[in-house]
């Protein structure tokens, strides 16, 4: 997992997306990771750290510099301009996604289209169906720092590294859920230490534990793992899809950034394609 200097600028750029989208609502971290190309890296660097400590702690940390400029400099633009144009905005997100569908696709390497792809797909897409489901948390009062606090919120940060690993399970949904999306927040703008350190770990200890039980998927059963991942890209679609936009004006303008938000993707794919 070597990186030279134009790949840490473009894995940084990735990260930087990624990071500027992940805490808008509806949006998944993972799969904009998988339709970026570097969903499997960013897997196999954090299971397998100890093994490769150097390349992994540089791939890791070019990535995660890149994600936290994005989380500081995107995340509000993006939640702004979701909040004034809302439909041309979710259709970018959703022709992003849809860009990235190929790419997923193709890393399942089906030679072969038998029933069982299907089967693997609905697998998928009904995981993320089922976690739209869920009785939201709602309001969530003020978190006060003291061991059961600490422990409830270790175990939250556990449930939210489902969000962060897995595609199509968006990280902010699992926090509105959990009724903590908007105390996260605050404790991040504030940096409030007694909510940030046990969430933190408990966030840090689940992401290694799924990304584990994610590499060995991949590795040994990679066609169902990638076709089950596609589910999950897939349900993410169906999450953000806004509905039919009103008036004709608005239908062109939200087909030309579904046209943006689709290239975009596909010329980065493309771009990871002719690097390797």
């Amino acid at each position: 997992m070597q990186v030279n200097e134009e790949n840490k600028l473009f894995l940084a750029f990735k990260g930087f997306i990624v990071g500027g989208t992940m805490l808008v609502p509806g949006m998944s971290g993972g799969s904009m990771a998988m339709i970026l190309g570097i969903y499997d890296k960013l897997v196999s660097a954090v299971s397998s750290f100890l093994k490769h400590k150097r390349a992994s702690l540089i791939f890791l940390g070019v990535f995660c510099l890149g994600a936290g400029v994005g989380m500081l400099l995107l995340a509000k633009p993006l939640l702004a301009l979701i909040e004034r144009f809302p439909m041309p905005m979710m259709y970018f997100f959703l022709g992003a996604v849809a860009g990235g569908v190929p790419l997923v696709f193709r890393e399942a390497r089906i030679r072969r289209v038998t029933w069982r792809a299907p089967v693997y797909i609905a697998i998928g897409l009904a995981v993320v169906y089922l976690f739209t489901l869920l009785p939201s948390g709602g309001d969530q009062s003020e978190m006060e720092a003291g061991l059961v606090s600490a422990l409830l919120l270790l175990v939250s940060g556990l449930i939210a590294a489902v969000g962060l690993v897995l595609p199509g399970i968006s990280v902010s949904y699992l926090l509105l859920l959990m009724g903590l999306y908007d105390e996260t927040m605050r404790a991040i703008g504030e940096l409030y230490f007694p909510f940030l350190i046990p969430f933190g770990v408990g966030l840090l200890l689940g992401i290694v534990l799924t990304t584990k039980a994610l590499e060995h998927a991949m590795t040994v059963h990679p066609g169902p793992t990638y076709l089950i991942i596609l589910g999950f890209v897939l349900g993410s679609m169906v999450e953000v899809f806004p509905g039919i936009p009103g008036g004709w004006p608005e239908r062109l303008l939200c087909l030309v950034t579904l046209a943006a938000g689709f290239g975009a993707i596909w010329l980065l794919s493309w771009k990871e394609r002719h690097a390797e």
